[in-house]
């Protein structure tokens, strides 16, 4: 029964996917013919998909979507990059390296990959041009730094992962294998992410200095000036305390990520309308159109990802993938590096919302099979994910980064290989040393 059930259910999501169904349409409808051919009342779909979206913590994901969309709208993002680029100075491939680094502090207030490419490209690609930086190379380096938007926290697809993982509880054989293990709470998979996310960017960083080394992008010739970064310093005072004050009332316990989305999106209005003045009416219901269009798409794909996912479990699928990845070897990192490059493949062609919501009730079990424990799971899962941004042929920040230069899609994949590269060594190291993911959670007494 789990092989025709299985049959059914991959094949006629594959079928729609290859006629060009949207990915919601295609889950939704090989769940529906898989539960009429199981017999079981359609209403049960619909249950399922309801209970879904009804969650506390999916709170913070529209929430953190209108967070970062207002924050753009009222000039907090634009004087984050101001500052990242006063460090620039002499340094060789400065105003590349001030692009990571400007990625990675939007990236914490935005939780998301192709909106963090589009606030921080807007600015930076053009500025890179104007310095003598070839289109391809400025649009390469912001595309793979723009993924560190769901890496570093909060991000949007670590509370799709906390969600998906929560109700899976690790087999009672795992248990007794390699003893208990954390519970999956979004707050921890946040505070996990952050030292990999200084880890990633350091190596784009890395890669960049070698990359603009050999182009020969120097920085200026004035050094670096003092007064410029005390200037863009005092200016953009309050949009460096953004995601201080997100993130330290997180990791602090003072509020729930939840919470946290709520406090962002008040801090944020406060800021544009009472200190910087920018966030107009227009621009607010701008925000609003953006967050309610994007949060509707994500819903729609949990919606019907989460009944895929539930038959999935029910049909025992999980567990035969399980074990016939263990019947080829029991070594954790030959099974890490087979679930990295899976997760690498699927990148490439899946959107990755939907990839977490259907790959988690899969791989989870694996992972608990051999002893990794969740959360360090969750945040290798994001990362590698992370790299599917960059990569064609949906790698979505490679539109925005080619819509921003007016160049082709194929010279930015090029020019992103060496990123995409450093980026999938700095997973492995993430993957195998695990203390990266879980040391600041115990540090802090989660």
């Amino acid at each position: 029964m789990e092989a025709e059930i299985t049959s059914i259910l991959f094949g006629s999501f594959l079928v729609l996917l290859l006629i060009g169904a949207p990915i919601t349409v295609a889950l939704g409808v090989s769940s529906l013919i898989s539960f009429l051919y199981l017999g079981d009342n359609p209403i049960k779909f619909v249950q399922i998909a309801f209970t879904s979206v009804g969650s506390f913590p999916l709170m913070a994901l529209p929430a953190f979507i209108l967070a970062g969309a207002l924050m753009e709208a009222a000039g907090i993002s634009k004087r984050l990059i101001s500052v990242a680029e006063s460090f620039a100075g002499p340094f060789t491939g400065g105003i590349s390296a001030a692009t990571v680094m400007a990625c990675l502090f939007f990236g914490a207030i935005s939780g998301s990959g192709p909106a963090t490419t589009a606030a921080v490209g807007m600015l930076m690609i053009p500025a890179m041009i104007n310095r003598g930086y070839d289109r391809g190379y400025a649009s390469a380096v912001t595309a793979s730094s723009g993924g560190l938007g769901i890496v570093i926290p909060p991000s949007i697809p670590m509370v799709i992962f906390g969600i998906a993982a929560l109700g899976m509880a690790p087999p009672a054989e795992a248990i007794a294998e390699h003893g208990t293990f954390q519970s999956v709470s979004i707050s921890k998979l946040f505070i996990a992410g952050f030292v990999p996310a200084f880890l990633i960017a350091s190596s784009l960083l890395f890669m960049n200095y070698l990359l603009s080394k050999k182009r020969g992008y120097s920085g200026s010739a004035d050094g670096w000036s003092v007064s410029l970064i005390g200037t863009q310093l005092y200016k953009g005072f309050w949009s460096l305390m953004a995601p201080l004050v997100i993130l330290g009332g997180i990791y602090t316990g003072f509020f729930t990520p939840t919470e946290a989305a709520i406090v962002a999106i008040a801090y944020t209005i406060f800021v544009g309308v009472v200190i910087y003045r920018e966030l107009t009416w227009k621009s607010l219901f701008q925000s609003l159109e953006a967050t309610t269009w994007l949060t509707g798409r994500v819903l729609l794909i949990l919606f019907t990802a989460t009944v895929f996912g539930r038959l999935l479990v029910e049909n025992q699928i999980p567990a035969l993938i399980a074990d016939s990845m263990l019947s080829m070897t029991t070594n954790i990192y030959i099974i890490w590096a087979l679930i990295i490059f899976f997760l690498l493949f699927v990148g490439m062609f899946m959107e990755t919302l939907a990839t977490i919501l259907i790959l988690v009730p899969v791989m989870l079990p694996v992972a608990y099979s051999v002893g990794i424990d969740p959360i360090h799971f969750g945040v290798v899962m994001v990362c590698a994910l992370g790299i599917g941004f960059q990569t064609p042929p949906l790698g979505e920040n490679l539109f925005i980064a080619s819509g921003i230069s007016n160049i082709t899609i194929e010279e930015i994949s090029l020019r992103a290989l060496p990123f995409a590269l450093v980026n999938t060594i700095a997973i492995f190291i993430i993957a195998y040393v695990p203390e990266l993911s879980l040391w600041l959670p115990r540090l802090l007494g989660y």
